[in-house]
């Protein structure tokens, strides 16, 4: 009862197309297409469904391709069965089907004929500008997995453990991942099938903005009752240091810095203005810091020292390569040098680096010192005064 053909009939549909797709030479590839439309519970008749059906087929295929439609009452959901030929009658095309296709036209006239109906429509969250397929959009509405929960697995624990975007990125390579950052929508490459999936797909918390933001500020772990559980020192563990017994030099100015900046876990209360305006460049003061705690580096007289040894050991290493240079200008020691130079000088660079941002550092921990001793010394007048006030209302 509830069968229609447009461009052949039900009972010769198969061979129909297969006609067409002789005619014009295109009998590989896709065959055809399968598309399933259902409609709430209760919701619609068996003949509006039908009718909403041939409409739908009608307008989306604009009479070029052969098509069955079926209208099917055996599960609670009444619902319709699409089938069209892949291989267009008329002009011998083939129908294209991607992921603008199904949003942009097969999701976008369902949804007009449903409204126009009177039906209800599903409705996706306008951050992922994408259509779900409906078990997706089921599963993620009873909570239950889907192909992207261990993706975000994966993003959550690398934010947890992360201090910066850098370090984020890095423990996501070690896991296989890779990154697209050089087009509209940056996405990720999947470990092992090399698949893409853009990082808003994966839900608003997701995308790049997001994860930066989850990063520089971490929310605090809920804490179990009856268990006091200390946070993990995250970059304590980075640099290698169990907890700190007492620092001193570079190494306390640099701990105590990214504890202003709000980079170590437990933070301070209210971050001084003056350090964490300089949180552009946590990255620069972690890797700073990282070379100070491995060189166990306490002032600037060390720093000088490492510094000069890199420079002299570069003087040398020039020599030998302009040797090489001019008599074995094919010899593949120079690459080996020239790697060699790379690292020197970086650590020259950050041993200069270093000593100007340390500087800087000081002024900047002295300026926050001074904004919490204004903090401290407001908070203690507005303390005198609601006492004033409570006595005075005692003696009313």
């Amino acid at each position: 009862m509830f069968a229609s053909a447009l461009g052949c009939t039900c009972e010769t549909a198969f061979q129909d197309m297969c006609r067409v797709k002789e005619m014009w030479h295109k009998e590989e590839g896709v065959q055809g297409f399968h598309l399933v439309q259902s409609f709430a519970a209760g919701e619609v008749s068996p003949e509006l469904a039908h009718q909403i059906g041939l409409e739908f087929a009608d307008r989306l295929l604009g009479g070029n391709f052969q098509a069955v439609v079926s209208t099917h009452l055996n599960t609670k959901c009444v619902h319709n069965h699409i089938v069209w030929n892949s291989v267009s009658m008329k002009n011998g095309r083939k129908y294209r089907s991607n992921q603008k296709t199904y949003v942009t036209q097969v999701r976008q006239i369902s949804d007009e004929l449903c409204r126009k109906h009177g039906l209800s429509v599903i409705h996706t969250e306008k951050s992922e500008q994408v259509a779900r397929p409906y078990a997706q959009w089921l599963a993620e509405q009873n909570g239950a997995p889907t192909w992207k929960t261990p993706i975000q697995q994966d993003l959550n624990a690398a934010a947890a453990a992360s201090l910066t975007w850098k370090q984020f990125l890095r423990m996501l390579e070690q896991q296989g991942y890779a990154f697209r950052f050089d087009r509209k929508y940056p996405a990720l490459i999947l470990p092992g099938n090399g698949r893409t999936v853009r990082f808003k797909t994966l839900g608003k918390q997701y995308t790049p903005e997001v994860l930066q933001r989850r990063i520089l500020y971490p929310k605090p772990p809920r804490r179990r009752a009856g268990k006091e559980q200390p946070p993990a020192n995250r970059f304590l563990l980075l640099l290698g240091e169990t907890q700190p017994s007492r620092l001193t030099g570079l190494r306390a100015l640099y701990f105590s810095y990214l504890y202003k900046m709000g980079a170590l876990p437990k933070k301070p209360r209210y971050p001084s203005h003056a350090v964490r305006e300089d949180i552009r460049r946590l990255d620069k003061r972690i890797e700073q810091a990282e070379f100070i705690f491995k060189n166990h580096i306490e002032d600037r007289g060390q720093l000088a020292a490492i510094r000069q040894k890199a420079e002299d050991e570069i003087a040398v290493l020039i020599k030998q390569r302009q040797k090489l240079y001019r008599y074995e200008p094919g010899s593949p020691q120079i690459g080996v040098l020239t790697e060699q130079l790379q690292k020197l000088r970086h650590t020259a660079k950050l041993c200069r680096n270093i000593e100007i941002h340390s500087i800087e550092m000081e002024k900047r921990l002295q300026a926050a010192q001074m904004e919490e001793q204004r903090r401290r010394e407001q908070r203690e007048k507005e303390e005198q005064q609601k006492e004033a006030r409570n006595q005075e209302k005692q003696r009313r």
